[in-house]
């Protein structure tokens, strides 16, 4: 009798785990799902604007929109107040940003060089059309340099997600771009999501992957790049990964205190450092 009573609770106990179980499966398979549906709104962060609020925040930023060859807006811009400029750069921010809150870069290298400064829009961000992804960012960001000079030399500031950007673009042009900082860049974007989220299989669930790594293999010109050892949106080993993979000229910049793309130096010591490698790493032999 008390045999058969222990049997009967041990039955009972394996089918309450099992069923168990089987719901935590479910679970994670729907939250596998809902993650790969929804991923692009867990990757990006569109600010969404009025024209007007956009024209006022440029101007109080002292930006001008920055058109293509038939007219339309692509982002902001701001000549070097020192013509002719020696050359030119182009921005591209983080997920979380846009054209304006880009401005400060332009401020602190202006006051430096006499560069002309580009800040991209990415698609759906501010009151630019579309929506953003990995393949619209990038064909703008293609875009943007198309509708650059060629008779300058052309650098890159990428920050966060941007800095995926960039890479892409130094790697699709490389004889176009003179110079790149990155400001706390990954190696890829696939590494990044799996650290925040290791339960879920990211690497079968992301499309949209900003593989820099990749895209610098290509690239051959001076990397900058800045890390900060507090960083909890992008860790700190992923920038360094990425910069101990770059075999051309590079230079790191660690800030053990500094969170997301915090420069702790004064702006003005670090983008003189940053100038000075561009322009020396630069030059041919």
């Amino acid at each position: 009798m008390i045999r058969q009573v222990k049997k009967n609770l041990k039955l009972k106990f394996l089918g309450c785990f099992g069923r168990l179980i089987r719901i935590c499966a479910a679970v994670y398979v729907v939250a596998c799902i809902g993650c790969a549906l929804f991923q692009r709104k867990l990757i990006y962060f569109p600010l969404s604007l009025t024209p007007v609020q956009v024209n006022e925040s440029a101007g109080a930023a002292k930006l001008e929109r920055w058109n293509d060859g038939s007219g339309r807006a692509i982002g902001m811009k701001r000549l070097s107040p020192r013509q002719p400029a020696d050359g030119q750069v182009l921005i591209t921010y983080g997920n979380g940003s846009w054209t304006v809150a880009s401005a400060h870069y332009a401020d602190d290298i202006q006051r430096l060089a006499r560069l002309d400064v580009f800040i991209l829009e990415y698609p759906g961000y501010a009151d630019r059309s579309g929506s953003p992804s990995q393949n619209s960012i990038f064909n703008a960001a293609d875009e943007a340099l198309r509708s650059l000079s060629t008779n300058k030399p052309t650098y890159l500031v990428g920050e966060s997600l941007g800095s995926g950007v960039a890479a892409y673009l130094a790697g699709m042009h490389p004889d176009r771009i003179a110079g790149i900082i990155l400001l706390s860049p990954f190696n890829r974007l696939t590494s990044v999501a799996q650290d925040h989220m290791p339960f879920f299989p990211v690497s079968l669930m992301l499309v949209d992957r900003f593989p820099s790594a990749d895209y610098l293999r290509n690239y051959h010109g001076p990397v900058g790049i800045m890390v900060d050892g507090r960083d909890e949106v992008v860790p700190k080993k992923f920038g360094r990964r990425l910069y101990d993979g770059y075999v051309g000229p590079k230079h790191l910049w660690s800030f053990p205190d500094g969170y997301h793309i915090s420069i702790m130096d004064p702006p003005e010591k670090f983008w003189a450092e940053v100038l000075e490698f561009w322009r020396t790493d630069s030059l041919p032999p």
